[in-house]
């Protein structure tokens, strides 16, 4: 018998139904404790022989910020210029980063050397170290959303400019970079890019048997 109850479950399925990749931020700031209460889920987060592999940069100062956003906004550049004719106009209109206004960012990076877990289950599949990254990523993302915060997901960057401007070691991979703040505009349980009409969700989950 499970120690959660139904209602758990249901609210459980309904957290994740509505979490979303957030563009629009109100530029209000976060509270700290509510801030650290999202990250804290990172140490309840499964990792590849406990390898807690997750590293956690704020980028906070005026100059880092720029660096990021001009990042993206190149690589944006870079990405439009591979489509043509309506999907060019569509990719043109979409909103694909909350970087000018989020109160709070995160570049988050997996430590590719870290000898914590001393490579057990990494020494066959390394990548499965990101993947733990990943999994962290998707704990905060929820406590954040249990909390009516935010979270937008911005992957259109040069990774290895990115390391560089924040000065990371050179063992450190980038997982991700993340806007957090309080969201702008009503609620949608439909994802932003099936409303924009860039792709729609599968209706049904794919599973072959071999």
């Amino acid at each position: 018998m499970s120690r959660f109850s139904t209602d758990f479950q249901t609210g459980l399925i309904e957290l994740m139904r509505w979490r979303r990749d957030v563009r629009r931020f109100r530029p209000d700031p976060v509270d700290e404790a509510v801030l650290r209460t999202c990250l804290d889920t990172f140490l309840l987060a499964p990792s590849v022989g406990l390898s807690e592999p997750w590293r956690i940069i704020r980028v906070d100062s005026p100059e880092a910020r720029a660096a990021a956003l001009e990042n993206f906004t190149q690589s944006n550049a870079q990405a439009l210029s591979g489509y043509a004719s309506e999907r060019a106009q569509l990719y043109s209109r979409l909103k694909l980063s909350g970087m000018e206004v989020a109160p709070v960012q995160l570049a988050i990076f997996c430590d590719d050397a870290t000898g914590k877990g001393a490579g057990l289950g990494a020494r066959t599949m390394p990548e499965m170290r990101r993947y733990s990254v990943v999994g962290g990523i998707t704990q905060f993302w929820l406590m954040a959303r249990a909390l009516g915060l935010g979270v937008g997901w911005v992957s259109i960057l040069d990774p290895e400019r990115l390391a560089r401007d924040l000065d990371v070691p050179d063992n450190w991979s980038l997982v991700s970079y993340l806007c957090v703040g309080w969201p702008e505009g009503a609620d949608s349980d439909t994802p932003e890019l099936e409303r924009e009409g860039w792709e729609d969700r599968r209706g049904r989950l794919p599973i072959e048997t071999r």
